[in-house]
């Protein structure tokens, strides 16, 4: 069958269908794949029944692989970990806008996510269009956004530690509090195209600015980013996969397990992940 790229929204986000993840993929197939993902900037892909080494061998189509700092990896694959939501907790991995990792010098380039326990309805996760985002901000917003840069903040790493009852956080060894600045708009390095770069999980500041004033700004930048109208909402299923472009676009797992909150028994959610460095 030929692969077909099914928009999910008009902002942000495909289902790629036609496609087997378990199998090889030749030449033809991933430049369908790569062109989509540079165009919708994340992908789904439904009923892919993948081993550990067919995740790992896709994810590397999109580049070089890294553990992430505060999970460790599934045994005898580092570079995947499981994200782990237990049917008692009432919040997600991962829950809250943000861009992966944000804080580091060289944030990551992407993620693929694969479904291996999903709740009958709950636990979607939302992507935004941060490329959208730039693009209808007023031109005096723009010049701002171009003038200054967000303090992003990694909080102390042993904090990771210990959060969910489901997941193997803790604090690695030479693990450091990351603390450094970016610019408020970023440049897309194969695209070329420019986004806004906020990451409100972890960018709480403005440089030159004190807290009032910083809050005031990044609360507008965010609802602006998030607003219905750039996002698009990604209802999990068994064996669903999603791989985004981390250099444009933030996400975010709702936390909309009613269940766990009124009564402490709602839905448990294993997901597998793989961090792409560039």
């Amino acid at each position: 069958m030929p692969i077909e790229v099914r928009p999910l929204s008009s902002a942000i986000g495909a289902e790629i269908l036609g496609v087997d993840l378990s199998q090889p993929l030749d030449n033809q197939a991933w430049s369908t794949i790569s062109a989509a993902w540079d165009k919708y900037m994340v992908l789904f892909f439904r009923d892919q029944h993948i081993a550990s080494e067919h995740h790992i061998e896709f994810s590397r189509r999109f580049g070089t692989l890294e553990e992430y700092p505060f999970v460790k990896g599934i045994p005898g694959y580092p570079e995947l970990i499981d994200i782990v939501k237990m049917p008692d907790e009432v919040k997600n991995f991962g829950h809250g806008w943000h861009v992966d990792m944000s804080f580091r010098e060289r944030p990551p380039l992407g993620a693929v996510l694969y479904g291996i326990e999903v709740p009958p309805v709950g636990g979607d996760t939302m992507f935004c269009n941060m490329e959208l985002a730039y693009d209808t901000l007023s031109d005096g917003m723009k010049k701002f956004v171009h003038t200054f840069r967000g303090v992003h903040d990694s909080l102390d790493p042993a904090g990771h530690s210990q959060k969910y009852k489901g997941m193997s956080l803790q604090k690695k060894e030479n693990l450091t509090w990351e603390h450094r600045s970016h610019p408020l708009v970023r440049t897309h390095p194969v695209s070329g195209r420019t986004s806004l770069f906020i990451s409100p999980d972890y960018c709480w500041e403005i440089e030159g600015m004190d807290a009032k004033e910083s809050r005031m700004i990044l609360d507008y930048l965010e609802a602006h980013a998030t607003q219905p109208e750039f996002v698009c909402r990604f209802r999990w299923q068994l064996n669903s996969i999603a791989v985004w472009d981390n250099r444009c676009t933030m996400h975010n797992a709702l936390n909309d397990d009613l269940n766990a909150r009124r009564t402490g028994q709602g839905f448990k959610r294993i997901m597998r992940r793989s961090t792409i460095s560039h």
